[in-house]
């Protein structure tokens, strides 16, 4: 049946008919036997008919009827069977059909050619130059048939598809000039007559009386709008500046469509470098669009301050938006309030105002007020001892707490703060530990459960620090031991035993100010702000790079904790000297017994099998005469497997049994690891351990689960006694890497090269150029796909097809996994970029990684180095 449908349907493919070009019925059978591949579109017939349709296309006695059904068909096909094609062989021909004079066939080509460019983007970078020559003819000449103009302008879908074609290539604005003077001065052409294009249409655009050819124009626009966007800080200056212009003048206008397309794009225009100051004269316009009828033009003026917002001007946004707050309906409270605890954080010169602004939306919207906010409150505030913060924010959420109706939200950031630093104005009038007890618990009849349980921890502290406190509290601890709510009686309870099961300094201890809490790179309201609007939003983009005030405040932060840090250091060394001197007395007395530690010998080889481990999954991590150390590693997100084998080897050499053998791998702090292995293996004694014989095995095993990004593998200490009494300590590491962690992504080129940029920056990127071995072949294709092999299977990258500009070049996406909760209980997760481009001239390779975080980005770097120096 199949074979028959096939033979037919390639019979009307090939029919030909009277007259010139096998004439209308030809072209009637032809054009329905396209039609039929496109919608039945089976595998196999794909694979048998693609050819005739590609024939047909390129075929100079196809009609332009045919033309079009055969490009549409074949964009079918393509959509169905992406790798249909190959990119280089068929680009040529694409170029033959670029050069066609019927806008139709034009119209259907860009089609095609959009959707090829789009999963192979590299392979089609020399169609540049045909379309900028059809804009140009387009927009500049105005060269089109009477038939395709639509409302005077020249066949606004064909120029539509045009630009985004363009914008698939961000350095087509910058073409590199070093192919010889010839090329040099088409590029310069190219890029000339693609300047004048898209002047020419912000320039001529305008809001038009006819809404047909309004829409028109502005789809347009928009299209050379996002361009000049997505060529950056690379693109003309005027043309940006042009382009925020004629924005300004969109957003200010009553069509919603209009208005609502112009807030999106100047969103995106915010973005570039030196875009602020332009920005910021449409400020009052974007805050009349606040107030819009339109709840998605709302939402768009919403984001576009937020992205407009700086140091200079964020006070004053701010206050907007939280006089609006009091307006607002209730589709967009949420959104505001979220965005507000956002701007007033990231841009907060003092912090007093930050903690004013965060009471000024509980008291107004305190229902939309979630706990990301009131926790990331406490984190600053307790991260923040210099000044007088603690002590402003304590005695203003008291006062904000003293009315008997207050939001429930007031009352557990004032519990928790006023737990923790209430006695800092405990001396003040009127904001005693007893009244601090009594404004609190005068809201407890009315709180819920998660409220209670903040509060009697707070009751617990208040009552260790001040002793007319405890009076008051026992009662609520006593009525509170047969509570319903599991939380609630436990910590009432707790707290009641307390003081008759630990001596006093324990419960001081115990009951002491919360340590600060760690400072991660992504606070848990930017990653709510980007479950909500996805990574290429604006918004998330601005959230995501610090601003000013935050670096001073971290630079601060660094200079009190390391002069902390320095003093604690002082007085340790001033203790441990009298220590250390009675050690070393000790320590004359005893005989020392010479320890044998690693033959220099043995240490490249090592190290080499240390590399190749980190990116395979198992082999022999150490071996010499007595001892081998294999290593098998798996790894499921957060979480590895790791199991180490010790084999006595002896019995080429001496064959001793190894004896006090015992094994010491050391804690950090990004890692929570469990460890079990042979009987006597982890044992801390000096005079334990366990005994491993000749041509038998210890076995450890681990289970890590990773909680923050590193760049550096934990260490592991293998010691043993021979027959003849020789101690041996090796010092070796477990090929525990940043790139264990990863799990790869794939992304589309534009999507990388957005992220690519939004992730520039010193403390983002790390950079490093590493020669290819001496004894290395040549740098050609082959060499590059074991380095492309290297990216996704060792280090775990998804590769990102489309993003490389030429076959030197590898560029890969991943995300490094943790086991780390934010405060909404999901993973905190890093996204990675890694790009690998290679100069076989030269012989080396450029290996680059940008992350949000500089340990990604220097782990990640240093394992490509490593493995591409053993590729």
């Amino acid at each position: 049946m199949i074979n028959s449908v096939v033979s037919t349907i390639r019979k009307d493919l090939t029919t030909q008919g009277s007259g010139k070009n096998g004439g209308p019925a030809a072209d009637a059978v032809q054009s329905l036997a396209l039609c039929s591949i496109a919608n039945m579109s089976g595998l196999e017939l794909i694979q048998t008919l693609h050819g005739e349709v590609q024939n047909i296309l390129v075929s100079k006695d196809s009609t332009a009827n045919v033309k079009k059904k055969a490009a549409l068909c074949l964009l079918r096909l393509v959509r169905t069977s992406p790798n249909l094609l190959a990119g280089r062989e068929f680009a040529p021909h694409v170029a033959q059909l670029l050069q066609d004079r019927h806008l139709g066939v034009l119209t259907s080509a860009m089609g095609l050619l959009n959707g090829l460019a789009s999963q192979h983007t590299s392979e089609y970078e020399s169609l540049i130059p045909y379309v900028v020559h059809i804009l140009g003819m387009l927009v500049l000449k105005r060269a089109c048939a009477r038939e395709y103009l639509y409302y005077r302008t020249p066949s606004p879908w064909l120029q539509i598809k045009l630009l985004k074609f363009l914008q698939m290539y961000p350095q087509a604005i910058s073409p590199p000039s070093d192919n010889g003077p010839n090329d040099s001065a088409a590029n310069k052409a190219c890029v000339s007559q693609l300047t004048s294009v898209v002047s020419k249409i912000l320039t001529e655009t305008d809001v038009s009386d006819s809404i047909n050819k309004s829409n028109a124009d502005h789809a347009i626009l928009f299209e050379a709008v996002s361009l000049i966007v997505v060529w950056g800080s690379a693109g003309p200056i005027h043309l940006r500046d042009g382009a925020m212009k004629l924005l300004g003048k969109f957003i200010s206008v009553r069509e919603p469509n209009i208005r609502y397309l112009g807030l999106m794009t100047m969103a995106k225009l915010a973005q570039l470098d030196g875009s602020s100051e332009s920005i910021k004269k449409h400020q009052a316009t974007v805050l009349v669009s606040l107030k819009d009828a339109d709840i998605s033009v709302r939402r768009r003026a919403l984001d576009l301050l937020f992205v407009m917002c700086d140091t200079d001007n964020a006070e004053r946004i701010v206050d907007e938006l939280v006089a609006h707050l009091v307006l607002a309906d209730a589709a967009i409270r949420e959104e505001m309030v979220l965005k507000i605890a956002i701007l007033a954080e990231k841009y907060a010169t003092d912090l007093r105002w930050y903690v004013d602004t965060i009471l000024k939306l509980i008291s107004i919207s305190g229902d939309h007020v979630s706990d990301a906010i009131w926790h990331r409150v406490v984190q600053i505030v307790t991260n923040h001892p210099q000044g007088d913060l603690q002590a402003y924010a304590a005695a203003t959420l008291l006062v904000g707490a003293s009315p008997r109706r207050c939001h429930e939200t007031a009352v557990r950031i004032a519990a928790y703060v006023l737990g923790e630093f209430g006695f800092l104005i405990a001396e003040r009038p009127g904001m005693s530990g007893e009244e601090q007890f009594r404004i609190l618990h005068q809201h407890w009849a009315t709180s819920d459960q998660q409220t209670r349980a903040i509060l009697i921890s707070t009751y617990a502290k208040l009552a260790n620090l001040y002793e007319e406190c405890r009076p008051l509290v026992a009662p609520v601890f006593a009525r509170c031991k047969n509570s319903v709510d599991i939380e609630i009686q436990q910590r009432s309870a707790e707290y009641s035993f307390m003081r008759e099961a630990f001596s006093p300094e324990a419960v001081e201890d115990l009951l002491r100010e919360m340590p600060p809490f760690e400072d991660r790179r992504q606070s848990a309201l930017e990653q709510r702000l980007k479950e909500k609007e996805g990574d290429d939003s604006a918004a998330v983009m601005k959230a995501t790079r610090p601003s000013p005030a935050q670096k001073l405040r971290a630079a601060e932060s660094a200079a009190a904790a390391r002069a902390a840090e320095e003093a604690a250091m002082t007085e340790d060394n001033e203790t441990s000297s009298v220590v250390e001197e009675e050690k070393q007395d000790e320590s004359n007395e005893r005989d020392q017994i010479p320890t044998v530690g690693i033959p220099k010998e043995v240490i490249p080889a090592m190290r080499k099998a240390f590399s190749n481990l980190c990116t395979s999954q198992s082999g022999v991590l150490f071996e010499n005469t007595l001892l081998q150390v294999g290593v098998k590693h798996e790894y499921v997100g957060a979480q590895g497997r790791i199991s180490v084998f010790f084999g006595n080897v002896s019995e080429k050499s001496a064959k001793t049994p190894l004896h006090h053998f015992r094994v010491v791998v050391d804690e950090v702090e990004h890692l929570r690891i469990q460890k079990q292995g042979t009987e006597g293996l982890l044992d801390d004694d000096v005079d334990g351990g366990c005994t491993v014989a000749v041509r038998t095995q210890a076995k450890l095993l681990l289970l890590v689960e990773v909680t923050a990004p590193f760049d550096d593998a934990p260490a592991m200490r293998v010691m043993f006694e021979t027959e003849d009494g020789a101690k041996h300590e090796y010092p070796l590491r477990l090929p525990v890497v940043a790139t264990c962690f990863m799990e790869p992504v794939t992304l589309e080129p534009a999507a990388f090269m957005q992220r690519w940029k939004s992730l520039e920056g010193q403390d983002r990127e790390c950079q490093e150029v590493v020669k290819a071995p001496a004894n290395a072949p040549p740098i050609d294709e082959e060499y590059m796909s074991r380095i492309a092999k290297i990216i996704t299977e060792g280090l775990k990258f998804g590769r990102c097809a489309g993003c490389d500009p030429t076959p030197w070049t590898v560029s890969g996406a991943a995300t490094f996994r943790t086991g780390a909760k934010d405060l909404n209980g999901n993973n905190i997760n890093v996204g990675c970029l890694v790009r690998v481009e290679a100069n076989p001239q030269a012989g080396a390779f450029r290996v680059t990684t940008r992350t949000l975080h500089p340990l990604c980005s220097k782990a990640v770097k240093n394992v490509a180095l490593v493995s591409i120096k053993l590729a």
